[in-house]
């Protein structure tokens, strides 16, 4: 009889590349403030679902989408400043 543990390692094998590499680590941080933005629009529009919504709850949704806003724009800005090796001159 085979153990289920022959028959896990068959279909999942244990692999030495499932932590992320630095190279994810260092883009997710640069990520971060458009991920803690769009983190913090989907919490205002979850908070209104079940309820009408008051002034302060557009308010709040429309600094979060200016907040999500601002932070796609500083990270396109960002990228379009960092020029690949190869590029153009």
């Amino acid at each position: 009889m085979k153990s289920i543990a022959a028959l896990q390692n068959l279909v999942t094998p244990w692999s030495d590349g499932l932590e992320p590499s630095d190279a994810e680590l260092d883009a997710i941080e640069v990520e971060l403030p458009l991920i803690l933005a769009e983190r913090d629009l989907l919490d205002a529009l979850i908070s209104q679902l079940d309820r009408p919504v008051s002034e302060f709850d557009a308010r709040r949704i429309r600094r979060a989408r200016n907040r999500v806003l601002a932070a796609r724009r500083d990270l396109a800005n960002r990228t379009a400043d960092t020029s690949m090796p190869g590029d153009a001159a």
